[in-house]
C-alpha cells in the first residue's frame, strides 16, 4: 500500500494521477482517505462512477481514466462540504437560490443537473432534503469544474455568467491556506 499525502491506495494509476490533481488545490487538512477501484459500482439510481463514504473515509471509483480528474475532485469535495460549516453552506445555498429564481437552468455536472431538474419551488422554499442534496452536489460539481483541469465537458451546461458567480464564491469563501477534509 502506497500513501499519497492524505490518501492511501493500492491502485497504481491513482498514485500517479492524484498528486497532479492535488497541486491545483489548497493544502488538505484532515485524516487519510482510502481510494479504491470497485467494478460494477452502483447507487440507488443504478450505475455510478464513484461514491464517497464519509464515515469510512473512503472513495470508491468505477470510472474511465479520462473522467477520473473530474470525478476525483467531485468526490473529495463531499468531504469538504461536510466540514464547511453551516454559515458557508448557507452562503452557497443563497447563491444557488438566486440562480434558481432567474428561471435559467444548467449545472456543472450531471450529479447536480438531474437533481436540479427534479426540484420544485416548494423544495427551494422549504429547504427540503431534495434541495439540500442538490446544493451539496452542485457544490461538488462546481469544485470539479474549478479544480480538475477539465475546461470543457458535455455536462457543463451552466451558462457562463452563472459560472463567474460560482468561481467568485469559491475564491471568496474557500480558504487558500487549507481545505478541511
Amino acid at each position: 500500500m502506497k500513501f499519497l499525502a492524505h490518501f492511501a491506495t493500492d491502485e497504481p494509476a491513482y498514485e500517479k494521477r492524484v498528486p497532479v490533481l492535488l497541486r491545483r488545490l489548497p493544502p488538505l487538512l484532515g485524516a487519510r482517505i482510502r481510494l479504491e477501484r470497485v467494478r460494477g459500482l452502483r447507487d440507488r439510481r443504478g450505475e455510478a462512477h464513484a461514491g464517497a463514504f464519509l464515515r469510512a473515509r473512503r472513495i470508491a471509483f468505477d470510472c474511465s481514466r479520462n473522467e477520473f480528474p473530474r470525478i476525483f475532485i467531485h468526490e473529495l469535495f463531499h468531504f469538504v462540504w461536510l466540514r464547511l460549516g453551516n454559515p458557508r453552506r448557507s452562503s452557497f445555498e443563497k447563491l444557488l437560490r438566486s440562480q434558481w429564481k432567474t428561471g435559467l437552468r444548467g449545472e456543472l455536472g450531471w450529479s447536480a443537473e438531474w437533481r436540479q431538474r427534479e426540484l420544485r419551488a416548494a423544495d427551494v422554499h422549504s429547504r427540503s432534503l431534495r434541495w439540500r442534496e442538490y446544493c451539496c452536489e452542485s457544490f461538488c460539481d462546481t469544485a470539479a469544474w474549478l479544480y480538475s483541469g477539465v475546461r470543457q465537458h458535455r455536462e457543463f451546461t451552466l451558462p457562463k455568467g452563472f459560472r463567474g458567480a460560482r468561481r467568485s464564491w469559491f475564491r471568496q469563501t474557500i480558504d487558500p491556506r487549507g481545505l478541511s477534509i
